[in-house]
């Protein structure tokens, strides 16, 4: 078997002792990736800068099984609760990123990175010495988001120019960071299918979910909850989620307000995951995907909720964005034009539930395509 490295923020969701720097999503769509490597006839190795999150105390790094042809190395880091202590804790990860890839890669050797902007340096660096190839995973340009001081920014986009495949979140990034035309295959999020749970409400009720952020900048929660005083009696509207406390309260507080002023029913249903956000969805008919059509961000990610309301066998109501029209998805998305309430609730109304809809076999065949494509990808 052929094997591969996967430098990425990293720890296996399996392992809740762990107190390193992650991001569930990101570990959701790496284990993804993997699971097609893998399929791929690949051994993979995820190599993770990954620092504590504790304020004290040295913990060494390992390498060690996750599964059957994965393993992951992690590095040596302490805590520290001061700003400089801090900063020193992720140089100190850094640099054994640096020496571990001078050490351990060969000329022309082809390694999978999840785009971070902290990487950008050690990265570049390593490559001059070593002559490695970079398969750049982008799910977004951060840039985008948090509006980086220019050398930021500069960092960032050495690093785009630096790689020599990509793996995209959109395709609407290849123009956007590929001006050289590199190769690149898209991947839009975790193209995994949920089966059946076979799970209903027993009310007459259309029932329409919001999953998501309540982050008030994205404005996606405030929005769904709006448009339930456009809707009939006969749609119940779901706000699940996560944010801060403040703006958990702040969307009690506004589910409240309109469901004195509609006949539909508005309900908060807390924070789920796993196998209780999986059976969530799958009771429910339409997912949301709600968000400014104005944010810059729209162009370089894709909304992963959508894939994961398919995957359950929604129909979905988004925004029309051209990361989510112009992709191989968009035709079987229902979309909204304004960003108001009347035009979400127009679209929610226009969903036909009686067609021939099968999101699995929509998620099947991205899956199928995602395989072929990243195995033609390693070795052309």
């Amino acid at each position: 078997m052929k094997k591969i490295k996967y430098i990425a923020f990293y720890e296996s969701l399996d392992n809740p002792l762990s107190d390193r720097q992650f991001a569930p999503s990101a570990v959701n769509k790496i284990d993804y990736i993997v699971s097609a490597l893998i399929q791929n006839n690949y051994v993979v190795e995820i190599i993770s800068p990954s620092w504590t999150n504790a304020t004290k105390g040295y913990k060494r790094g390992e390498r060690r099984k996750i599964k059957d042809n994965l393993t992951l190395t992690t590095f040596d880091t302490f805590g520290a609760s001061t700003k400089v202590g801090r900063l020193l804790k992720y140089l100190f990860s850094l640099v054994q990123l640096f020496f571990y890839l001078i050490i351990s890669l060969k000329k022309n050797e082809q390694i999978i990175v999840y785009h971070s902007v902290m990487l950008s340096l050690p990265l570049r660096v390593a490559k001059v010495v070593k002559k490695f190839k970079i398969i750049l995973e982008v799910e977004e340009v951060y840039d985008d988001i948090q509006n980086f001081h220019y050398l930021m920014k500069d960092s960032e986009n050495k690093a785009f120019k630096n790689a020599d495949k990509f793996l995209f979140s959109t395709e609407l990034l290849n123009s956007r960071v590929n001006p050289q035309g590199k190769p690149f295959i898209p991947i839009y999020g975790t193209y995994r299918v949920e089966s059946n749970r076979k799970v209903a409400y027993v009310d007459e009720r259309i029932h329409v979910a919001y999953a998501g952020t309540f982050d008030p900048k994205k404005g996606g929660a405030s929005l769904a909850i709006e448009t339930a005083e456009f809707l009939s009696d006969k749609y119940h509207l779901h706000i699940i989620g996560f944010g801060s406390s403040a703006e958990l309260e702040r969307i009690k507080s506004q589910i409240e307000d309109i469901s004195s002023k509609t006949n539909a029913k508005v309900t908060y249903d807390g924070l789920l995951k796993g196998e209780a956000y999986i059976s969530f969805l799958q009771k429910c008919h339409i997912g949301l995907s709600t968000q400014n059509p104005n944010a810059k961000y729209n162009d370089s990610s894709f909304p992963s909720k959508i894939l994961s309301y398919i995957a359950n066998g929604l129909r979905v109501v988004s925004v029309r964005i051209n990361a989510v029209q112009s992709s191989s998805i968009g035709h079987a998305i229902e979309y909204y034009d304004k960003h108001d309430p009347i035009s979400v609730a127009r679209a929610i109304n226009g969903v036909n539930l009686s067609d021939n809809y099968n999101g699995r076999a929509i998620i099947q065949t991205l899956d199928a395509d995602f395989r072929e494509k990243v195995r033609l990808l390693l070795v052309n």
